[in-house]
């Protein structure tokens, strides 16, 4: 009893306890987790653009309607070509003395999986006109605007990055949409987003429960054969950009419907665009296009079945594709440099 009628006793075996498990259960366990849970070869820290612009994708909540982790279930597939792993978020350390590590993984996705949006919708453009105003881009988006991460301005500077919002954006705006240091900076977070490919060698997790492909009648398919449905296969990876008319963004992204390179009999350029990317019209106001069939790991049916739809749409009207033809350019493409485009 005089053990615990003395409370100093009491209280300094108390605190012993609480400070050895705490080593024992927490701190040990941490510091061989960091041993162990090393980032991938080829994974690049944050820059300090990136880590600002982190700190404000924190601060307005976007953390509650996007994850960043790919789940090893085939519905995730579209998010990331493998499902996440510990040693994709060992480079996430402490956000300050005071506060925990911000691994952003969230709990609901309300809007699209983070997690290699960096490749996935790697323009700066593409990422600006969406901030000020997401329905600019994706008609049907539930995202709200971040109009105050933008000023207004009628002469805007040498430095200012003019974002080019679409006209029907502008009502009751005039002057020029100008990005802010903030918008930059979250920019600069969101094209950091980039899954890591694994080491050589290393076979990555399945990923489980297999669906079955949309398919659709046509679109390049082999005789006999069903092909895939090339509209859906479009909005997935094309009509963010592009939009749903074809027609793009004037001064943000090049049109579709008439386009040259779309209606060429010749296909090879155009299916080099999207295996390799293209920067060829920049010196006409439109931002560099990502390589898309590379970045999103689509196979020749399903390059195919876009190229078709966009062949045949919004009164575009060029022969239809065969899967073996754009395969065979597809492997001529992956010999050629982005440089070689003209």
């Amino acid at each position: 009893m005089e053990f615990f009628n003395d409370h100093k006793k009491l209280f300094t075996t108390a605190a012993a306890m609480f400070i050895g498990l705490t080593i024992l259960v927490a701190i040990i366990p941490a510091l061989k987790n960091d041993k162990i849970n090393r980032p991938l070869p080829g994974a690049v820290p944050l820059s300090a653009e990136a880590r600002a612009g982190k700190m404000i994708f924190m601060a307005n909540g976007c953390v509650a309607c996007h994850t960043q982790q790919v789940r090893n279930v085939d519905m995730d597939k579209m998010w990331g070509k493998r499902p996440s792993i510990a040693a994709d978020y060992a480079l996430i350390h402490r956000t300050d003395i005071w506060r925990n590590t911000a691994t952003l993984m969230g709990t609901e996705r309300t809007g699209p999986d983070l997690t290699d949006v960096g490749n996935r919708q790697g323009n700066k453009d593409w990422n600006l006109v969406h901030l000020f105003n997401p329905r600019s881009v994706v008609k049907e988006s539930i995202m709200p605007a971040y109009p105050w991460l933008f000023e207004i301005k009628e002469n805007p500077g040498k430095n200012d990055v003019v974002v080019n919002v679409p006209k029907e954006f502008m009502k009751g705006i005039t002057g020029k949409v100008v990005a802010s240091k903030k918008a930059l900076e979250l920019v600069a977070y969101l094209q950091s987003l980039k899954q890591v490919p694994l080491p050589d060698g290393t076979v990555p997790p399945e990923f489980l429960y297999k669906r079955t492909e949309k398919l659709a009648a046509g679109n390049g398919a082999a005789p006999g054969e069903p092909a895939l449905d090339g509209a859906a296969l479009y909005t997935a990876n094309c009509q963010s950009c592009h939009q749903p008319n074809g027609e793009g963004l004037p001064g943000a992204f090049p049109p579709l419907k008439g386009s040259k390179v779309v209606l060429d009999d010749n296909p090879e350029l155009y299916v080099n665009i999207i295996m390799n990317g293209y920067t060829g019209l920049e010196s006409q106001g439109y931002g560099p296009m990502p390589n898309v069939g590379t970045m999103n790991n689509l196979k020749a049916d399903e390059i195919t079945a876009i190229m078709n739809h966009e062949r045949s749409s919004w009164g575009n009207n060029a022969r239809k594709l065969t899967v073996a033809e754009v395969q065979k350019l597809i492997d001529f493409a992956k010999t050629q440099p982005v440089a070689s485009q003209k």
